[in-house]
């Protein structure tokens, strides 16, 4: 391997190690950023080649600046404030109901306004609401990370890693169904039983129903509907095959100004609140993986594809989404995405065996806290609330929970595909 080669691999290693481990506190943007900016300060990638790298994630920035700003909105008018609220009232006491409840809260979420805002707006909301309700947090903050991957394929919109896998060859809204729609029900299925079997014994007894009721504001009423447009538009777009990135952006824009004007509200405090340096984060990721594809990884991943394809369906599926599935974990599902992307497009795989590339990049990422984008940035949520929950603990609810859900969900993709 030319030493060229092996310098890309040291660089990637590095950044992804720095962005999950996050030394002295310096934030993940700076590791990853610094990564790509150092590939071209070694020049072991050109500038021009960089540019073309950050451009080919123009659609990603545009969908999750929109999402982003949607939540920001939804957080600042109370809307999953007053979702978790509803949740603790109609619990009635119990804490399994209240499990459930919080469940299919979170699976809506992820999959309307993707895994990210189900990752960062419902987490504080279901601890404010959970710690008034004196039951303990770990089970409700748990299904914030679980649900926010296993419900992250059931459209295209639900995860950023999805527009990242298809990219240009994004398939439209009725055949991404007959792909997802039945793996993606029984990821949901799977996980939720899995989980609750993990959460059993905390989830005994009663809890106090003494909690103050949140009533939704006549903005919040606004933005809920704002939402179902938005959730409207998506759905449109992806059933024509167009890109996502713009119409999201442009409609989360149009209802954050109306919303603004009719409040009178400053919309640069909404602008404010919003984490913009994911945006960076991930430009940089594209460079990293650009300079990784051309080092060989991309080689590999569509030669080891195109050998996979001659397996028999079942093995070759399930071989598929474990070996993604448990990669995510030591590289993160945003990247590993890019790669297997890259390689999905240029080995030209297609039906089964491309869906289990998809499952196993949303899915794999439930075995351990650095798994995905989504997961980190619910670490960051709970550790603001100073709550801890260590790497180890949540290592072991994701043994018993994602590989379990990955075969059930594999296992639908195979014999119940639309």
């Amino acid at each position: 391997m030319p030493t060229s080669y092996i310098a890309i691999w040291v660089v990637f290693a590095l950044s992804i190690a720095l962005m999950l481990v996050r030394p002295r506190g310096i934030a993940e943007v700076w590791w990853v950023a610094g990564g790509a900016i150092a590939l071209v300060g070694l020049r072991l990638v050109s500038p021009g080649e960089a540019a073309r790298a950050v451009l080919k994630g123009s659609d990603v920035y545009l969908f999750l600046a929109g999402m982003m700003l949607l939540a920001q909105l939804a957080q600042a008018h109370g809307v999953f404030d007053w979702l978790a609220a509803i949740a603790v009232e109609h619990a009635r006491g119990s804490r399994v109901r209240l499990f459930s409840l919080i469940y299919a809260f979170g699976a809506l979420v992820t999959i309307f306004l993707s895994n990210d805002a189900t990752a960062v707006v419902l987490t504080p909301a279901v601890l404010v609401s959970v710690k008034k309700a004196k039951a303990d947090p770990l089970p409700y903050l748990l299904i914030c990370a679980f649900i926010a991957n296993a419900a992250s394929f059931v459209l295209p919109i639900s995860n950023p890693a999805n527009l990242v896998v298809f990219h240009a060859t994004m398939p439209p809204l009725a055949s991404w169904f007959g792909m997802f729609l039945a793996a993606s029900v029984a990821s949901i299925g799977a996980t939720y039983l899995a989980l609750r079997w993990c959460c059993r014994e905390s989830l005994t007894g009663e809890m106090t129903l003494d909690v103050e009721r949140v009533h939704l504001s006549s903005a919040g009423k606004h933005t809920l509907a704002g939402l179902a447009v938005v959730a409207g538009v998506l759905l449109a777009a992806s059933a024509m095959g167009k890109d996502l990135g713009m119409p999201t952006f442009v409609t989360a824009v149009c209802i954050a100004g109306a919303l603004s004007v009719k409040e009178r509200a400053n919309p640069l405090a909404l602008v404010k609140g919003i984490s913009w340096s994911v945006l960076p984060l991930v430009a940089g990721l594209f460079v990293l993986v650009e300079a990784l594809s051309g080092a060989g990884a991309s080689g590999l991943c569509q030669s080891a594809l195109v050998a996979i394809e001659r397996w028999p369906q079942m093995a070759g599926a399930l071989a598929t989404a474990f070996a993604l599935g448990v990669g995510t974990n030591f590289i993160n599902n945003l990247p590993l995405g890019l790669i297997a992307g890259a390689s999905v497009a240029a080995a030209h795989v297609e039906g089964l065996l491309r869906s289990a590339v998809l499952i196993g990049v949303d899915l794999g990422p439930n075995l351990s806290v650095t798994g995905s984008l989504a997961t980190i940035l619910w670490l960051m949520e709970i550790r603001k609330e100073d709550v801890h929950v260590s790497a180890w603990t949540f290592f072991k609810a994701g043994f018993m929970v994602m590989p379990f859900a990955l075969v059930i969900a594999t296992l639908a993709a195979v014999y119940l595909r639309w």
